[in-house]
């Protein structure tokens, strides 16, 4: 008999082995990642609410978002709030009695001007006003490696929040210094910051405060430089628009 040929008992063995370790690696399709879809299907909203409109939206969204293996951040850009906040346009009704957090997004992209897109690590709710790329700058290699190596705060929601108080939470989660100071006129211009967050680094923390805030940013030898970011890839629509909050 000889042992070493394909019927070997051995030689099945390994076979099923690397068999098994086949379907067990990360990248197998029977082992398909999460979608960011699958993910918000399972986040019910915090608070049953029948219309999502500026009163609720925001607040009601970032609360229900919870960790999961898709998206680490959940995004309202500028465009987005200005929908809820500037414009008083933006309402969507939700005809689920338990909806989800992926009903609110559906119902925000299909009843408004509102769009979702996945940019990894963030899910980004937005507008056609709205860059979909950040702007960063290095020009101190040290610092930017420092900061990628922090660790961001591990769960944080942030509704309505000014610079001032992101960069306080930046400076201390990042150890490095931020620019503008606080109560400085260089960030007048600075959108508020709305996003839910788990588990961020530190670059990660910068960029989803950039695209909330609409900014961008320039890291040079212990600190970074926030500044308006001016691109407008298009004009937001004008239908319906008034200043009347009811």
């Amino acid at each position: 008999m000889n042992d070493g040929g394909f019927n070997s008992p051995w030689l099945r063995l390994r076979s099923a082995a690397l068999f098994l370790a086949a379907l067990l690696a990360p990248h197998s399709p029977i082992f398909a990642q999460t979608t960011w879809q699958e993910a918000l299907a399972k986040m019910p909203l915090s608070q049953p609410v029948a219309e999502l409109n500026h009163t609720n939206a925001v607040k009601v969204m970032l609360a229900s978002f919870q960790r999961n293996p898709a998206v680490k951040a959940l995004i309202f850009m500028p465009g987005a709030t200005d929908e809820f906040y500037f414009f008083h346009r933006a309402r969507a009704k939700l005809t689920n009695s338990s909806p989800t957090l992926l009903d609110a997004v559906v119902a925000l992209t299909n009843q408004t001007h509102i769009r979702a897109t996945l940019r990894p690590p963030f899910l980004l709710l937005h507008t056609a006003e709205d860059p979909l790329e950040p702007v960063s700058k290095i020009e101190d290699q040290k610092t930017a490696d420092s900061i990628k190596r922090h660790k961001y705060d591990k769960a944080a929601v942030y509704n309505d929040c000014d610079w001032d108080y992101m960069e306080h939470w930046l400076g201390f989660f990042l150890n490095t210094n931020m620019r503008p100071r606080p109560f400085s006129h260089d960030s007048n211009h600075f959108f508020r910051h709305s996003f839910a967050e788990f588990d961020l680094n530190g670059w990660e923390a910068l960029e989803a405060v950039a695209m909330a805030g609409k900014t961008k940013f320039t890291v040079q030898k212990n600190k970074v430089i926030f500044e308006g970011d001016e691109r407008l890839p298009a004009l937001p629509p004008t239908d319906g628009f008034t200043l009347d909050p009811f």
